[in-house]
């Protein structure tokens, strides 16, 4: 399929201060690829690097086979959706009307305002002052604003943080058909929950860093003991070995009609990242 990122060696010096050391990792055009780690992590300087709005240290950061300082480029931009903190709206102007002026920047039918806002679940909501939303509509705004020019490249950091579960599932889905589509996905988080429902393949970021790098489902299975807990019926809870022996208990309870339920005891995300880097993900 190609890479659409390819990232060599990158660093990155802030004073005496190293945000990110020997990174390396590349993303396939149509996946969804978590760059995940806690606050101070490396994560949004990533991104600055990728988009051209900070020049590396040193190393190669490459977007469509470009370098990254060179998405200054108009046409390249177009293919760009970038999702940050500081993204700017005008505080007077109306959902919609917020909306219409980027529609004229990139040359986009006014028709496709109510299709990102579908995704994000405000179509109710254009005619609002952007002055007078929540942070959590704020955010759907700012998301919807970068959908609008349906970008093949999205940058998406924190794109849920101020969310609540049920905007956070709108989201989600939305992001799940954009990427069906086609649209490749770099997703920023320290959501490890969001990551596993994202996620084609994850990368474990820690003081500039990368841990571990692969699909949740890998890395899950290689960090499990491969454990299995039984519920059963009065109550109690059962942790059995892999294998043989366990096969045989499970068995013995199934035929004498003791259980509720069944499940392995794979780790989360969460979990395997603390148990690698020794910190929460705060």
């Amino acid at each position: 399929m190609g890479n659409v990122i390819e990232v060599r060696a990158l660093a990155k010096i802030f004073g005496d201060q190293s945000a990110l050391e020997n990174v390396n990792f590349q993303v396939e055009k149509g996946e969804t690829f978590g760059f995940l780690g806690p606050s101070g992590s490396g994560k949004t300087t990533t991104i600055k690097i990728l988009t051209g709005q900070l020049r590396p240290t040193s190393g190669e950061a490459q977007v469509f086979g470009l370098s990254s300082s060179s998405l200054k480029n108009r046409e390249y931009r177009k293919k760009i959706g970038v999702l940050t903190d500081n993204s700017g709206l005008y505080n007077r102007l109306s959902i919609f009307d917020n909306l219409k002026l980027f529609c004229d920047l990139y040359n986009v039918p006014v028709k496709r305002i109510d299709e990102v806002l579908g995704l994000v679940n405000l179509t109710d909501d254009k005619k609002k002052i952007v002055a007078k939303l929540s942070k959590g509509m704020l955010q759907r705004v700012l998301l919807a604003r970068t959908l609008l020019h349906e970008p093949e490249l999205l940058f998406l950091d924190e794109p849920t943080s101020a969310l609540d579960p049920a905007n956070s599932k709108q989201i989600h889905d939305g992001l799940r058909r954009l990427n069906e589509k086609g649209t490749t996905i770099f997703l920023t988080t320290h959501d490890m929950s969001e990551a596993e429902t994202l996620c084609d393949r994850v990368a474990f970021l820690n003081k500039g860093k990368i841990q571990l790098l692969d699909e949740p489902k890998k890395l899950r299975r290689q960090y499990s003991d491969s454990s299995i807990t039984l519920e059963l019926k009065d109550g109690r809870e059962i942790v059995l070995p892999g294998g043989v022996q366990g096969a045989e208990a499970i068995y013995k309870y199934l035929s004498a009609d003791q259980v509720v339920s069944i499940h392995s005891n794979e780790p989360t995300l969460g979990d395997i990242f603390v148990d690698i880097t020794g910190r929460e993900l705060v």
